[in-house]
């Protein structure tokens, strides 16, 4: 192996100095690419539509939240006023129950005051 050389300090740093500008060179090249500036749009409009969908979910998913809850308000506020109807019912009743049975001992006692004149 006579024509072998073996590669100073100096012969390596020049290797990997232009391989490293054929790299960035390469980089910039493929930087202009129009096919890689359409994939590049491509995926930034891809990106900008999942964020709209992601933006109507979460506005659909308030706007039902904000239904829900306009409902359990509702459903609450009718319940309530059933509730108090019904108390008011039953207070009505509790009243002429109470109207009734003194009635009918005022007329127990009429007719025990008529039997005993």
């Amino acid at each position: 192996m006579k024509g072998f050389k073996t590669p100073t300090f100096s012969d390596r740093l020049k290797t990997a100095e232009s391989a490293k500008k054929a790299h960035v060179a390469r980089f910039r090249a493929a930087a202009d690419d129009p096919a890689l500036l359409e994939q590049r749009a491509a995926r930034q409009a891809a990106a900008a539509a999942r964020e709209l969908r992601i933006a109507e979910r979460v506005a659909a998913k308030r706007a039902e939240e904000l239904r829900l809850v306009a409902e359990q308000a509702a459903r609450e506020t009718a319940e309530r006023a059933e509730r108090e109807a019904r108390q008011l019912r039953e207070a009505d009743e509790q009243v002429e129950l109470a109207a009734q049975r003194k009635a009918a001992r005022d007329a127990r006692y009429a007719a025990r005051k008529q039997r005993k004149a």
